[in-house]
Order: C-alpha cells, then structure tokens, then sequence
C-alpha cells in the first residue's frame, strides 16, 4: 500500500459571530437602569469576573489572516450546517452486517437509521486539527492523515474512553458511598420499639417452647441468655424474668451430678445420653444465669431485678446447685442501705428458716453461719434485721425423747430376735415355716431400707448435728454483740460517730429470751454478768462510772433486766443467782423513764414479769416499789400511769402489810420498819424506807384529767388493812397500757369555762387582798429574790456541768482519733517494711 500525502494547509478557528455593531452615540442609559443595577449588585458579580484579555484575544487572533481566505472559511462552513440539516432529516440507513434487524408485526424487516454522527464527530476532529494545525496554514479536510497519524488518533481516543470509564466508575463510586451511608443510617435509625417487640415476642416463643418441652428445647437457654446481654434495660430486665420463670418450672427435684471421666467412657443406652445432655445443659445455663445475675447485681440500675430474682430463684430451689452463691449475694444484702433489697432478702431467709424440708436444714446451717461471719467483719455495725432473721428458727426440744424412743425399740428387736431364735429351734423340724419366716423378714427389710431412702425426712442424728450446729453460730453472735455493747470508746475499733450505736442489741436481747432454754448452763453464769454489766450501763456498785462505749437507754437497761428474768424463770431448778441488783436497776430506771424518749411497751412489761409474775416479795422492796410507782404516776403520761397503778395495786393486794400505807398516819402506822424517815433518793428500795411514808399521791391522782386514771387512784385508796381480798386483779400492766394509749388516739380533755373562770376571779381576789398590806408586799419582794438568786445557781451549775460533759467528750474523741493515727502509723511501716 502506497502512502498518501497531502499538502498542508493553515488551520484557522473561526471566532464565534458578534453582535451587530450598535455606536457608542446610539447607546443610551437610562436612570432606571442605573438604579436598578446599583440595586442589585449582588446578581452583577459575574460582569466583575469576566476574562476580558481572553475575549479579546479570541476576537483579534484572525488579524493575520486574509480576507479572501476569511470569506472561504465562512462558506465552508454554511454549506456543512446544510449538508448536517438534510441527513438530520433523512437519516443514515447502517449496513446490515453492523447493526440486527427489527422485525415488525407485519413481518417486516427494518433496519435502523441514525443521523450521520460520524461524520460529525469527523469533521469536529478535522476543526480541531485545523486548530492544532493553525501555524502551519494548511487545511485538514483536504489533506489526508498519514497512518502514524490515525494510529496516534486511536491512542489518544482509547486514553480519552478509559478516562472517561474511570470517571464514571468514580461517579458512580461516589453515588455508592453515600447511598451506603444512609443505608446504614436508617438502619441505625430504625425505630427500637419494633426491634424491641420482636426481641419480646422471641423470648415469649422461646419460653413456651421450653415450658411445653424441655428436653427437645433445652438449647433455647443460650438463646434467651444471649438476648439478656442486650444494650436496652427493659429487653434486659424481661429476659432476667423470663429466664426465673423458665427456671422455676424445669429445675429437677434433685441435686445434678455430673458423669466422671469413667462414666462418660462406659458405654449407655440412647435414653441416658439424652439424660445426661439435658442435664449438663441445664446446669451450664443455669450457672451463666447466676454469673449474670451477681455481675449486674453490683449495678444500681438492675440491682433490685437481680436481688429479687436471686432470691425468688433461692426461695423457690434451694436444694438445688449452686445455692452457695446465690446465699452469699441474700446474706450480703441483709443489711443493706435499700429498704425493698433488705426486706426480700430477709422475707427469703426467714422462708429458708421456716421450710427446712425444701433443703433438709443444710441451707438454715449455712445462712446462719454466714451471718455470724457478716457480724464478725462487720463489727456488730449492722441492721437490726440482720439478726433478727434468728427469730424465725425452730428447734426440736424433744430429740432427746425420740433418741430414747429409738434405743428402746432397739432394745425391743433384740429381745425379739431372741425369742424368733428360741422358736426357730424349737421349729426346727419344719423346714418349709423357717423358710417362710426367713424369706418374711428379708423382704420387710428391704422395703423398710427403701421407705428410708425414698423418705424426705432426715436422720435424728443428722438433724441433731445440724441444729447443735445452728444454735451455736447463733448464741456465738449473740455473745459477740454482747461484748461489743460492753467495750470501752479506747478499745472499740469503730469511727467516733459508731462508737455508742449498738442496732443489734435489741434483738440480741429478744433472741436471747426466746432461745434461752436452749443455752448450756455452763454459760449462763457468763450471760448473767453480762446482762447485770448492761443494766448498770456503765455505773458500778459503789456509783462510780465507767468508760462504756455508750450509755444504753432506758428501754436497752430494762430489756436487759426482762431478759434475765425470763433466763431465770426458764431454768429455774439448775440456777441459783441473786436478781437483787436487777431489782435495784427496775428502781432507778422507773425514775428515768420519760415517756416521749422512752417505749412504754417494754416498761410495761418489766413490771409484769418482775413485780406481777413474781411470787412474793420482801416487804421493805414491795413498799419501796408503791411509793415509787405512785410517784411515777404523778409525772407520767396516762396510759403509763395506768400500767403503774394496776401494778401498784398488785403489790398492795399481795402484800397486806403495804397496805399502811394507806392510813393517814405520818410513821406510816405501826409497820415502820428499820428505817424511820423515808429517803425518796436512795438507789436501793431495802434502804429507802417507804414504809416510814404515806400514799398521798394517790389524792391528787383520784383528781387526774383522764377518768380511767382517777377512778383506778380511787379504788386503790378505799383498800383496807383489815381486808384480806385474795382476788386478784386480771388486767396486766401491758393490757392496761395498750388500752389506754388507743384511748389516747381520740381522747380529748373535757374543761367547763364555768368552773375555771370562777377559779380564775378567786385567784385574782386573793392576790389583791395580799398586795393590800405593805408588809406583805416586802416580804412577798424578799421571797423573789431569794428564788431569783437560787434559780441563778441552779442552772449556773447545770451548765457547768452540761460543758463539762462536752469537754469530756471531745476528750475522748480527739484521744480515740489519736490513737487511730497512731494505729494508721505502725501499719503503714509494717507495709513499707
């Protein structure tokens, strides 16, 4: 093939058609059009951009070219929009070869036609030529390309087409990206209650599948345990519950024990395969369950769900695995801050207390040990429900009977055996009745052996074991919270604000009067001296004081002394102890009750059991008791003044000789004992000599506001000496109280306005009848200043000793931080040591 060349011509780029020329003269510019611009000059930026030099440059490049050449060009140009307006509308038909077919209904075929862009797209490359070609002043529709050329052509039109791809590939990766994004948007944004639902709606089916069959949708617990690990609280909370409920109804009846190494060797029937994955399953899921339930448990926001399910789940199968774990979360939170965790961690111990048979004692066993160790480290610094658990315990008195029983039948079966082996020798030619006999006996030994086994109840051995074990974690803690009532400020351990708090004691105190007839005698004398050290509160015999962590209160001395009481009374023909001193401390606490501090209740009861119960009293005690009861009425409220006068008249109905008491005589009659004046301050009632005295309290209190009161006063002041009633009264000092403190509730004291406005106009007459002489008036003058100057030293001297006591105790207090520092010290170089 021959190469064609053509001659160059010179490209030249037509600029595009101006506008007609308009002259400068003809251009006018109006005001409006100045305005309208000044305006809006913020749509009129674009004329402040424009590319003037290249305007320009586009507009005067053709000054080097001819004006023949300029007109050639022009024609050229309007001949190829006319050749491009007629095929435009004729159209190309394309040769079959490149293009198929279209066949029509008609049968038809037709080809298709398209506008002649080739030529196009040709011409356009040959303007560009033209433009590329401009310096050289040759014209490319007339000058063919050479081949090196076409090729180059081709290259630059496949670089131009896999630019052009990779720019639509990147448009389109661009479009990708962010439809991506709003994808995952709306996913994230999908609302959660639907997700919720659906997560509701799978535990629900996943619960009844399991409830409906077990064994077949055992795997459905890794599931719902799955489901439980959720962000959401409620989805969380949900599924903690449903996983209790599902649990409550598959747990087995029975301890699980996993197969050993040997065992999973062995080779099994198909039935105990399944068994065995059953129950491992079971007891994997149970134990993920009890590790999620004590990991959320140190959470304030599934606190409460985790402690009522751990105790709904230990309440439900305590004989169960893992109860252990679930009894140290119960007894941790025994004394804990939050009043509804507390509560149900106590409702489920006492139920564990109460329903031995679920666990057959093992688990009371535990959770009493559990709550000596908690008071232990906690030094007694705990709720009084903490302990008060113990009340709930139940222990068989009459074990020893039944030891008895058993070694009495025993002893029965040996005799029997005796007597069987008697006859057996005598019956010793009948083979077939020995035979029979024989094959009798075995067969009742085998089902007596099984009814054992099968039974529920444990042995009398092993119940004694674990009850003895029982009783002494719990009198231990006892003992120990007794001990730390009694410690010194110096020597107690706890902050100064805890030093003096004992919240244990009172139901230490109420355990101990319950469980007393349990307690071995050897303790009992230590007990005694604990509960007498109590009592005192701090004040030894002689009246000095003691450093006591705390004075207790009133109503702690006087538990203290109805404890001792019910030891005595409980074990009465093993001790022999003095109950002198808790006498003496009954005495003194009546004149330090006040009845807004103190609980009338508890005093109530104390002159119950120690006045009312007892047998007799010594005459010089029993009127030293009246006259202090009287005196006690007088101040107190009306429902204690009632429980004291029903024991007043109690000790005046028992003791006939108190009854002088009554008469009007100053010596007290002619019973006036050892002691010839009454002493109102002595501490002990022997020394105080109230038979030297007279009752006349009871004449102010037959005026008392409250009717039960007066009327009560009034029948004790008619009793006579000479009157030997032997009936008793039945109301107790408790019934007396409790009746009228609901009395009180609605009770209202009735005045006449009549009676008191005449006692006021008396008053007043008598005041100004005195004023009316000048003597008086000096003297009435000299009376005031004399109480004036004693009422100065009296509270002078209360406040001396108000700020004394003060002083003391920040004394003790800074001493107490000091030796904590101290303390604080020598571990420190213990640690660095």
């Amino acid at each position: 093939m021959g190469k064609k060349m053509g001659k160059k011509r010179q490209k030249i780029v037509l600029p595009p058609e101006l506008p007609p020329e308009i002259p400068d003269e003809a251009v006018e510019v109006s005001d409006e059009d100045v305005q309208f611009v000044s305006e809006n000059q913020e749509y009129t930026g674009f004329m402040s951009n424009l590319d003037t030099k290249t305007i320009n440059k586009q507009v005067t490049r053709v000054a080097d070219v001819k004006e023949d050449e300029l007109e050639s060009l022009y024609e050229r140009r309007l001949k190829k929009k006319a050749l491009d307006k007629e095929t435009e509308k004729q159209g190309l038909e394309v040769d079959p070869v490149d293009a198929l077919p279209v066949k029509t209904l008609d049968g038809k075929l037709h080809y298709r036609t398209v506008p002649k862009a080739t030529q196009k797209s040709e011409n356009e490359d040959k303007d560009e030529d033209n433009t590329n070609n401009k310096d050289a002043g040759t014209d490319a529709s007339v000058v063919k390309r050479t081949k090196a050329e076409k090729r180059a052509q081709l290259k630059k039109m496949r670089k131009e087409a896999k630019k052009h791809s990779k720019e639509v590939a990147a448009v389109e990766d661009v479009e990708q990206i962010p439809h991506a994004e709003v994808l995952d948007e709306v996913r994230k944004d999908m609302t959660a209650e639907e997700a919720n639902e659906k997560k509701k709606f799978r535990l629900a089916e996943l619960g009844t599948a399991l409830l409906t069959d077990p064994e077949l949708n055992i795997k459905s617990l890794k599931e719902m345990l799955e489901i439980s690990k959720d962000g959401d609280r409620d989805i969380v909370v949900l599924a903690l519950k449903s996983l209790l409920a599902v649990f409550r109804d598959i747990i087995p009846g029975y301890r699980i024990r996993l197969p050993t190494e040997k065992e999973q060797e062995m080779k099994v029937s198909k039935a105990v395969k399944k068994m065995r994955f059953y129950e491992s399953t079971l007891l994997s899921a149970y134990k993920a369950y009890i590790q999620k339930l004590i990991a959320i448990e140190k959470q304030d926001v599934y606190k409460r769900v985790a402690v009522r399910c751990i105790c709904t789940l230990l309440e439900a199968v305590p004989h169960f695995n893992l109860r252990e774990n679930l009894l140290a979360v119960v007894i941790r939170n025994i004394s804990s801050e939050d009043d509804i965790s507390r509560k149900l961690c106590c409702a489920t111990v006492k139920s564990l207390f109460i329903n031995e048979g679920k666990h057959g004692g093992e688990a009371t066993v535990e959770a009493v040990q559990m709550i000596a160790d908690l008071a232990k480290a906690h030094d007694c610094q705990l709720h009084p429900d903490s302990i008060e658990v113990f009340m709930s315990l139940t222990f068989d008195e009459d074990l020893g009977k039944h030891e008895a029983q058993d070694a009495n039948s025993k002893f029965k079966s040996k005799n029997a055996k005796r007597k069987n082996l008697k006859e057996q020798k005598v019956l010793a030619a009948n083979e077939r009745k020995r035979t029979r006999k024989e094959m009798m006996s075995k067969t009742l030994e085998e089902v007596t052996a099984e009814l054992k086994a099968a039974s529920l109840a444990t042995d009398v051995t092993e119940r004694r074991r674990m009850q003895t074990d029982v009783l002494s974690a719990v009198f231990e803690t006892y003992f120990r919270v007794l001990k730390h009532a009694l410690k010194p400020r110096s020597e107690s351990g706890s902050s100064p604000e805890l030093a003096g708090s004992h919240p244990l004691l009172t139901p230490c105190l109420n355990g101990i009067g319950k469980f007393c007839q349990l307690i071995d005698l050897d303790f009992m004398s230590d007990l005694m001296n604990f509960l007498r050290k109590l009592a005192r509160s701090g004040i030894d015999s002689d009246g000095s004081s003691k450093d006591v962590s705390a004075c207790l209160t009133v109503s702690e001395r006087l538990q203290c002394c109805i404890v001792a009481f019910r030891v005595m009374r409980n074990n009465l023909n093993a001790l022999n102890v003095d109950l002198q001193d808790f006498f003496t401390q009954l005495y003194n606490l009546i004149i330090e009750y006040r009845p807004g501090r103190d609980n009338g209740e508890i005093l109530a009861e104390a002159l119950k059991i120690m006045l009312c119960d007892d047998r007799q009293h010594d005459m010089q005690r029993a009127a030293a008791f009246i006259k202090r009861l009287a005196t006690f009425s007088l101040y107190s409220g009306s429902a204690e003044a009632m429980a004291a006068l029903v024991t007043l008249k109690h000790l005046l109905q028992k003791n006939v000789k108190c009854r002088n008491l009554l008469e009007n005589d100053a010596g007290g009659g002619s019973v006036s004992g050892a002691i010839a004046k009454y002493q109102p301050y002595a501490t002990d009632p022997n020394l105080s000599g109230a038979l030297a005295s007279v009752l006349w309290e009871l004449n102010l209190l037959s005026k008392h506001y409250h009717p039960a009161v007066s009327t009560l006063a009034s029948n004790i002041s008619m009793l006579s000496t000479s009157d030997n009633q032997i009936h008793l009264s039945n109301k107790s000092p408790q019934q007396a109280f409790k009746e009228l403190s609901l009395e009180q509730e609605s009770f209202s004291v009735r005045v006449d306005p009549k009676n008191s406005n005449a006692k006021r106009e008396k008053w007043n007459a008598s005041l100004k009848h005195n004023s009316m002489g000048p003597d008086l008036d000096l003297t009435v003058q000299v009376d005031e200043n004399a109480v004036k100057s004693k009422l100065s030293e009296h509270y002078s001297l209360l406040h001396d000793i108000a700020e004394n006591e003060r002083l003391r105790r920040e004394l003790a207090e800074t001493t107490l931080s000091l030796n904590l520092h101290e303390q604080y010290k020598k571990q420190r170089k213990r640690r660095t040591k």
